[in-house]
C-alpha cells in the first residue's frame, strides 16, 4: 500500500487571501461558536477563546491567514500534483460476485460517501457527481480504459472533464480461493483556484482513511447486506438485497406460526383475561364468594 500527501502550494506575491474555501467555510461557522463559548466562560481562558474565535471569523470573512502570509503558503489554490491513495481489504465473496456489483457503476455511491451519483451513458462511458463542501456539487465524464471480467477495472476522466481524475480496482482470490481480496487506487489532480480546493476537500484531512471506511461498507453491503451505522443501534440501513431477505424470512415465520397454533375467538380471549386458570370465577350456584363468607360469619 502506498500513499503520498502534499502540502499547501506557495502564495503568489501580492495575493493577500491566503485561505481556501473549506478553511473559511470551517472558520465563520467556527470561530462565532468559540467566541461565545468564552465570554460565557469568563476569565482569562475565556478570553483567550473569545480572541481565538475573533481571529477564526476574521480569517473566514477575508479568506487572509496572517499566519499563513508569516509563512509565504496559501490553501486558497489547489496542490500541484495528483492527490493519490491506495487500500485494500478482505471481503468474504468470491471474485465474481464482488466484480459485478462493482461494475455496476451505478452502485458506487452506496458505499462512496463522497459521491452522490454515477449514471451509465453509454457501456462504457459515465457520468459521475460528487458532494463539495458547503453542499457544493463537483461533476464529471469518466470512461472505462480497462474492464476484465472478475479481475480488473480501471477508469478515467474523459479528456473534456474539469477534474483529472483516475482509478482501478483489482479483484485477487483471497487465500486458500475464499473471499476476494480487494485492491483500489484512486487518483485525483485538481485544477487550479476554488474548483482545485473543492475537488481536494473531497479526499478529507486523511483520504486513506476515507477509502478504507468506504471499502468497509462495500464488505458490510456484500457479506451482511446492510450499510453500518452508528445511528439506531443495533440495526442498520438495509440494502434492497437485505430488505428482500427480511421480508421472506418475515413471511416465513408468520406462516410457522400460523400453523402452529388455531386462532382463538374473542370470546375465548375476554374469558382468559377475566377468568385466569389460577383464579377460578368467584360466583358457584347463584350467589358470590363473598356472599358466602358473610353466611359463614353471621
Amino acid at each position: 500500500m502506498s500513499q503520498s500527501y502534499l502540502a499547501p502550494s506557495r502564495a503568489a506575491p501580492g495575493d493577500m487571501r491566503n485561505v481556501g474555501q473549506q478553511e473559511r467555510l470551517v472558520s465563520v461557522v467556527g470561530g462565532p461558536l468559540l467566541a461565545l463559548a468564552g465570554l460565557t466562560r469568563g476569565g482569562l481562558g475565556g478570553a483567550g477563546m473569545a480572541a481565538l474565535g475573533g481571529v477564526l471569523l476574521y480569517r473566514g470573512l477575508t479568506g487572509h491567514c496572517p499566519v499563513y502570509g508569516a509563512l509565504g503558503v496559501s490553501s486558497a489554490t489547489a496542490p500541484a500534483g495528483p492527490l493519490r491513495t491506495e487500500q485494500s481489504i478482505m471481503v468474504n465473496r468470491p471474485p465474481e460476485q464482488v466484480y459485478a456489483f462493482w461494475r455496476q457503476l451505478a452502485n458506487l455511491p452506496q458505499f462512496m460517501k463522497h459521491l452522490e451519483a454515477v449514471a451509465p451513458i453509454d457501456e462504457r462511458r459515465s457520468h459521475w457527481v460528487a458532494r463539495g463542501p458547503a453542499g457544493s456539487q463537483v461533476a464529471w465524464d469518466a470512461e472505462i480504459t480497462d474492464d476484465q471480467p472478475n479481475r480488473l477495472i480501471a477508469w478515467r476522466s474523459l479528456p473534456s472533464s474539469e477534474i483529472e481524475n483516475s482509478g482501478s480496482v483489482r479483484f485477487e482470490p483471497g487465500p486458500g480461493g475464499r473471499g476476494t481480496l480487494l485492491r483500489v487506487l484512486l487518483s485525483y489532480n485538481p485544477p487550479a483556484g476554488e474548483l482545485g480546493a473543492a475537488v481536494a476537500a473531497l479526499f478529507g484531512e486523511a483520504p486513506q482513511q476515507q477509502i478504507a471506511a468506504d471499502l468497509r461498507r462495500l464488505r458490510s453491503i456484500l457479506e451482511a447486506g446492510e450499510i453500518p451505522t452508528i445511528v439506531g443501534q443495533p440495526s442498520g440501513q438495509r440494502t434492497a438485497l437485505g430488505s428482500l431477505l427480511d421480508a421472506t424470512q418475515h413471511n416465513d415465520a408468520n406462516t410457522r406460526q400460523a400453523g402452529a397454533r388455531q386462532p382463538k375467538s374473542v370470546v375465548d380471549e375476554a374469558s382468559e383475561a377475566s377468568f385466569p386458570a389460577s383464579d377460578p370465577p368467584g360466583w358457584v350456584g347463584g350467589h358470590t364468594r363473598e356472599a358466602e363468607r358473610e353466611v359463614g360469619g353471621s
